[in-house]
């Protein structure tokens, strides 16, 4: 086969999704496929979670409208016959909710019993070259938006500790119940908000390239992302917005390196390269009210001349996000995990 036009882009294994160039009319094929365990209690927010989290890898190349969706299931054999019946339909119409949400359909999929559950699904979509937005063209002096607040590992884990004494003891000085729960709930909601909105915006803003922040946590997706660019440079990331509390969490238990950046995220935000000049205005808009509620963004890094890496600079300002209906609030200039502001 020729090698792909200019206007017919292919992208393959390494990335969020793959786009091949079809055989006519000068379309592609954008695919995607993700699944994992359950991290959540409630069956109908895990199906709308794990259909988010599909659905991201399409949102992170600009692209809003999905033409079909599969689910992927596979169900405890150490479940009961009534928690099969219980459990399964839950995660289904949770699943399908979010796709009906994000405009497309489940079609089909497949449902197996296995050792344990599983959940997740493929993407696919058949567009135009204008429609997705190649994720390779940073440029020196851009800067790094994040569209959802990091810390969905640690909050979903310290929810579990709840009930462990051992592990509860380890955080309990530096966090209260109350702030876990509500954390909880937070990453909860953040996980199952589709990132539609910031991908349609991407293209209103001029990005350039973008990724969605997932199970290699910000710092992995931002080097894959630094590896893909056609210019020479580098990603310094300056700022991470952390759900409240979580930070402190990670510090106390000595795991997830949330402020390393390596910790995991689930249906995590975009992170997107965008014009110095558009960032602001991006992260002005996303928060309007046109949109819905609870969508975020925050400037994290800026876009420098360098060797298509990724960094995270050693004191990273920390911004301590607040569960909804309150606001963030970065932490004091004389703490030891703040910073300066991203410079030029």
């Amino acid at each position: 086969m020729a090698e792909p036009s200019p206007a017919c882009p292919a992208l393959g294994i390494g990335m969020d999704s793959c786009v091949i160039p079809l055989r006519h009319g000068g379309l592609s094929l954008v695919q995607t496929t993700d699944f994992f365990y359950p991290l959540v209690e409630d069956p109908y927010m895990m199906g709308r979670i794990a259909c988010a989290n599909v659905l991201s890898d399409l949102y992170a190349m600009g692209i809003t409208e999905c033409d079909n969706m599969l689910m992927l299931l596979s169900v405890s054999q150490s479940m009961t016959e009534e928690e099969r019946e219980k459990v399964t339909p839950l995660l289904v119409k949770g699943f399908r909710d979010a796709a009906e949400e994000g405009g497309t359909t489940v079609t089909g999929g497949q449902t197996v019993v296995n050792p344990w559950i599983i959940v997740g699904g493929v993407a696919t979509v058949v567009c135009q070259p204008n429609e997705f937005i190649m994720p390779d063209s940073a440029v020196v002096g851009d800067v790094l938006v994040l569209t959802k607040p990091l810390g969905t590992q640690v909050a979903v884990n310290a929810h579990q500790w709840l009930d462990n004494p051992e592990k509860w003891n380890k955080i309990k000085m530096v966090v209260s119940k109350e702030e876990v729960e509500l954390a909880y709930q937070e990453a909860m909601f953040n996980m199952a908000t589709l990132n539609r909105t910031a991908a349609g915006l991407m293209h209103t803003f001029n990005a350039h390239a973008a990724t969605d922040i997932t199970g290699f946590g910000i710092l992995g997706h931002s080097q894959t992302l630094a590896r893909q660019q056609r210019n020479e440079v580098s990603f310094v990331i300056h700022n991470l917005p952390i759900i409240a509390k979580m930070a402190a969490i990670s510090k106390a238990s000595g795991r997830y390196g949330l402020l390393q950046g390596t910790s995991a995220e689930t249906s995590g935000g975009l992170l997107i390269c965008l014009p110095r000049e558009q960032a602001a205005r991006f992260c002005s808009e996303i928060k309007s009210s046109k949109y819905g509620e609870g969508h975020q963004a925050w400037i994290v890094g800026i876009v420098e001349k360098g060797n298509r890496t990724a960094r995270i600079i050693d004191k990273p300002r920390v911004i301590e996000v607040l569960p909804r209906g309150t606001t963030a609030t970065a932490v004091p200039p004389d703490h030891p995990n703040a910073s300066s502001e991203p410079s030029s």
